[in-house]
């Protein structure tokens, strides 16, 4: 009796060394989303206003120095091949600094809702447009001023 008693005392705690340990419940509530905690490092710290529209013209980038090591495309110096990558980069930004002029000009919906006001006769359907309100083309389509109208539409001009 009392080797048996002994050997299952021993396999009890031989098995038991292959228990693995009891963990304590985790907490299901998020304290802070993963965002959050990517966003609060401070990986962006020299540039706060990275993300504002217009910041890029903030940052030194532009067209890398060329070397002596440097493609050069057939045909063209060293210094024409640059001044066309100037001119392309002064291209770019402006048509950049176009677009940060643009930036947040927008048709706030109640100003336009206030000005529509309630139409109980319905004459917006006359209208060509039928009440919506049109985007500008770049082109004048009416026809009225030739050069302002590409010649491949093939819409004349009124006027002669």
């Amino acid at each position: 009796m009392k080797v048996s008693a002994v050997l299952v005392a021993a396999s009890v705690a031989s098995a038991s060394a292959f228990v693995p340990a009891a963990k304590a419940p985790q907490s299901t509530q998020l304290n802070e989303s993963i965002f959050k905690k990517i966003a609060n490092l401070d990986l962006f710290e020299p540039v706060k206003d990275q993300n504002d529209y217009g910041a890029r013209n903030k940052k030194p980038i532009g067209p890398a120095k060329l070397t002596d090591r440097s493609y050069v495309p057939l045909g063209l110096t060293k210094a024409q091949y640059e001044k066309i990558r100037a001119e392309e980069a002064a291209k770019k930004a402006a048509n950049y600094q176009k677009n940060v002029a643009k930036a947040g000009k927008f048709i706030d919906f109640t100003d336009w809702y206030a000005k529509r006001g309630t139409d109980l006769n319905q004459s917006w359907v006359k209208a060509p447009n039928k009440g919506h309100l049109m985007a500008k083309t770049k082109y004048d389509w009416s026809g009225e001023d030739k050069n302002a109208t590409p010649v491949w539409t093939g819409v004349q001009s009124k006027k002669k």
